[in-house]
């Protein structure tokens, strides 16, 4: 177990308010794709201000739909430094992984050193790092994004190498997938590589699961809602 997440819970029994600040691309952007329903950042501000009742901490969504990797670390003070801070979340490669559009085309070794870049830009700022893997995609509608696995295994590296917080996004929706035409998780998408509302509600889940961020009985709400409604999709 990395030793950032022990660091995580005693920030949080610190009682000090903590800004988590969560960036990416279009997936943790969260726009359209759910069709008004919450995006997985939504759930989580619901879960730490809500059931946590960490009502001083503030969680900020700096996803912009369409990145890369490199255009995050162009962009590094407004994306991640501005907001000081003490947790960060990552989910990046979709698109990093595409052979098609205005980007060239990159090796997963380029991707995995530019997250470990980023990786290494946060912890420079004093604040935790948390690696996402991507959510698996329909490549045989999405084929300039077949080599996903490739990327998701990119980040798996990274995190492994650096002792950072991993959250296999790929590998739990690819579970959900198998036995289903196609190995797709169709439920939990709404298209070849965004999640849907159901596919945001897993994506919450695995990091409240993986950061072991639980609320008293008396207050779990959101984590039921979100298994609920994981399991609806299947």
């Amino acid at each position: 177990m990395t030793a950032d997440l022990p660091r995580l819970h005693d920030l949080l029994d610190s009682g000090s308010a903590l800004n988590w600040v969560c960036t990416g691309d279009s997936i943790t952007h969260g726009l359209s794709h759910t069709l008004g329903a919450r995006n997985y950042v939504d759930h989580l501000h619901e879960l730490i201000r809500g059931d946590l009742e960490r009502v001083q901490d503030v969680v900020i969504n700096t996803a912009i739909s369409g990145w890369r990797v490199v255009q995050l670390l162009e962009d590094f003070d407004r994306r991640v430094a501005d907001w000081h801070p003490h947790v960060v979340t990552l989910m990046i490669g979709t698109n990093d992984c595409s052979t098609g559009g205005a980007f060239p085309v990159i090796e997963p070794v380029e991707f995995a050193a530019s997250v470990t870049e980023f990786v290494a830009r946060v912890r420079a700022l004093g604040a935790i790092p948390v690696l996402q893997t991507q959510p698996s995609v329909d490549a045989a509608n999405a084929p300039e994004r077949a080599r996903i696995a490739d990327f998701a295994q990119a980040v798996r590296d990274v995190a492994s190498a650096a002792d950072v917080i991993l959250v296999d996004q790929f590998a739990r929706c690819t579970a959900v997938g198998e036995g289903r035409q196609g190995g797709i998780p169709w439920g939990l998408m709404n298209d070849p590589f965004h999640p849907n509302a159901a596919g945001h509600a897993l994506l919450a889940l695995d990091i409240a699961e993986t950061l072991e961020l639980t609320a008293g009985p008396e207050r779990d709400r959101v984590l039921p809602l979100l298994r609920t409604l994981v399991h609806a999709a299947r």
